[in-house]
């Protein structure tokens, strides 16, 4: 497991990510802050990582892949079997949500019993990272995921352009 501070995650660097998965046959969706900023076709803010949402069934190739591209599990204290972070040597940082995805489409996010899922309507978004077309949550979803715990700056801003753009 490797340990590592994170420097910006930019936006090549991310569509390099998605677009190696995509070419692995790894559907993924792009949550969080790039999420917002794929749905706008444009970058509004730094980011520290790429927040990705993937199928449980996906999660092996995933790894495989990123693995080809230096990236491991950092250790972390808040890791879960369902939330964790990979990052390589230049501190890039992959914050990845697996999900299993049950007979209505909703993504169900660790054990069931928590109640803890994306809605299926949240898969629907799609944007523009770097040019290059991608999945990723959708902006009610973005905002309504933003709720229930102490906001940052970034969410705020995140919040606000999304409401902005998309009249939310």
């Amino acid at each position: 497991m490797r340990q590592t501070m994170s420097p910006e995650m930019p936006d090549r660097m991310a569509a390099r990510i998605c677009t190696a998965l995509a070419q692995a046959g790894v559907t993924v969706w792009i949550d969080g802050g790039w999420g917002v900023d794929a749905l706008l076709g444009r970058q509004t803010r730094p980011h520290g990582d790429l927040d990705l949402v993937v199928a449980a069934t996906d999660l092996e190739p995933l790894l495989a892949r990123l693995d080809e591209m230096g990236f491991a599990v950092i250790d972390s204290p808040d890791q879960r079997a369902w939330n964790f972070v990979l990052g390589d040597d230049a501190g890039h940082r992959i914050d990845l949500h697996v999900v299993v995805f049950g007979t209505g489409g909703d993504g169900i996010y660790g054990p069931p019993e928590n109640g803890e899922s994306y809605p299926a309507a949240a898969f629907a978004g799609r944007g523009d990272l770097a040019g290059q077309q991608v999945r990723c949550m959708t902006a009610e979803f973005q905002i309504a995921n933003r709720r229930g715990y102490a906001l940052r700056d970034v969410d705020l801003h995140d919040i606000r352009v999304l409401r902005d753009v998309f009249g939310i």
